[in-house]
């Protein structure tokens, strides 16, 4: 395996500069990757007529697909074999070759037979069939390295997470702070049209196609509500994004801090020891408000780390198992800071992935009450097997469960305490409380936020300024 296993249910809109035929990928869990890609390594190519070239083309190619097919040795555990015996090979195989031939031989605009384009569109269709929606797919050399960006906290873009769902390309969240939530575009929006161009019967890609666009340009989205109806148009400027991974502040005068963790991207593991280590020192240990809201996943090793930051040693965080019913279990490696301060964590329906693992985890070891509303879903652990000439896919390969045996893809986590609240509201976040005022408190339309603080015995009244009253620590079964 050429990257970690990766927990992503959603898509970053990316931007890239300098492609030119663009194409895809279908999901990052979120999370987590909008791929744009340049399919086409050297333009158009024009094909010969005569029979004998296109049987040497063809055999060529066999030789090349078999190769990014089965070329990559021993991958996280996964033997991939350098070939297929024939009488092994399904008996449906030849006819792909048929569909090839008549394509090759008769299609008329020529110029458009382009071999890695019709290569790469077959991987495609081939992931697309199993139903794994907005979670397996194939990446390009290209979307390969946009792909571990987007998991490193830095892209330029309109900054949302995105699925396709049920044929709707559905915003999964807006990153916090970013263009697309400037701009108003909420969670649960599903993109209709972009700048004037209906995306009915688009694919992820071809959509993420029309979005893409530099810094500082302009693109304006249709989008459909659920709330609203008519169709709204939204109007954003491309940005370049920050994502940092972990952010925490004290809640004044409480004694509690909350910590939000926005991805679970490479080195969060580090970023929350660190957050962690510093809230002990500074004796803000009365309790702990963990956001995970809107959060799209990431990596799974990054979501084992953080949970063993929370769980004593030996807790049971997630079981996976895979196609043959082999089941692997993790548990909490006992690592941090954090292990007794009580704690209440906020979810959302933009919870995904590895957010979910987290949530589901401190919810059954019953360390953390959770506040907020359903998860998102996504239940399959992503391997990234990288392919011979630089692309790459990303295939579901195992289905993870929670501690108490739950599966989570299609249903999500529930919370302990359902607290509602529109997509619109704005949440808290670290910035905006390390300078809270009383008349602050008062405008806070966070209602998430405002019960775990009164679960964890504060206060709601702005005239005391937050003044705790810490009581034990209570377990909601």
């Amino acid at each position: 395996m050429l990257a970690k296993s990766v927990c992503i249910a959603d898509t970053l809109l990316y931007c890239l500069q300098k492609t030119r035929t663009v194409r895809g990928c279908h999901t990052l869990s979120a999370g987590a990757c909008l791929i744009e890609s340049n399919y086409r390594t050297n333009g158009m190519m024009r094909l010969p007529g005569t029979r004998l070239r296109r049987r040497a083309i063809q055999s060529a190619v066999v030789i090349w697909l078999m190769a990014l097919a089965f070329v990559g040795g021993n991958i996280s555990g996964y033997s991939i074999r350098t070939a297929m015996a024939a009488e092994e090979r399904p008996a449906q195989f030849p006819i792909f070759w048929e569909a090839w031939d008549y394509v090759v031989a008769h299609f008329v605009d020529r110029e458009k037979v382009d071999f890695t384009a019709m290569t790469y569109g077959a991987i495609e269709g081939m992931l697309a069939s199993l139903g794994d929606e907005g979670h397996t797919t194939f990446l390009s050399p290209d979307a390969v390295k946009l792909h571990q960006t987007s998991l490193e906290g830095s892209f330029e873009g309109i900054g949302a997470y995105v699925s396709m769902e049920d044929g709707n390309v559905l915003i999964v969240a807006p990153i916090d702070g970013s263009p697309a939530e400037q701009a108003g575009i909420l969670a649960g929006d599903i993109i209709l049209e972009v700048d004037g161009e209906s995306v009915e019967g688009k694919s992820l890609d071809q959509v993420i196609f029309l979005v893409r666009g530099p810094a500082d340009s302009e693109v304006v989205l249709t989008v459909r509500r659920p709330e609203v109806q008519e169709p709204l148009r939204v109007s954003i400027t491309r940005d370049q994004i920050e994502v940092p991974s972990v952010s925490w502040s004290p809640i004044p005068n409480t004694g509690i801090a909350y910590v939000k963790i926005s991805q679970f991207s490479s080195g969060v593991d580090r970023e929350l020891n660190a957050a962690l280590r510093e809230i002990s020192e500074a004796q803000t240990n009365q309790g702990m408000i963990l956001d995970l809201r809107n959060n799209p996943g990431g990596y799974l090793q990054q979501a084992i780390q953080a949970n063993s930051q929370f769980l004593p040693k030996g807790d049971l965080i997630l079981i996976e198992s895979d196609a043959n019913q082999n089941q692997t279990v993790h548990r909490s490696r006992g690592l941090g800071y954090a292990r007794e301060v009580p704690l209440v964590v906020l979810i959302n329906k933009g919870t995904a992935s590895a957010g979910e693992i987290t949530a589901g985890a401190l919810k059954e070891n019953e360390r953390a009450i959770l506040i907020g509303e359903t998860t998102f879903g996504t239940g399959t652990v992503l391997n990234q097997f990288g392919l011979s000439d630089g692309s790459a896919i990303l295939l579901g390969v195992t289905n993870w469960l929670t501690p108490n045996g739950n599966p989570i893809k299609g249903e999500g986590v529930t919370p302990t305490l359902e607290v509602t609240q529109p997509a619109s509201t704005k949440h808290v976040d670290a910035e905006f409380l390390k300078h809270l005022t009383a008349e602050q408190f008062s405008a806070i339309e966070d209602e998430q936020f405002l019960k775990a603080l009164e679960q964890l015995g504060v206060e709601l009244h702005p005239s005391t300024l937050l003044k705790a009253a810490p009581r034990d620590f209570v377990t909601f079964d």
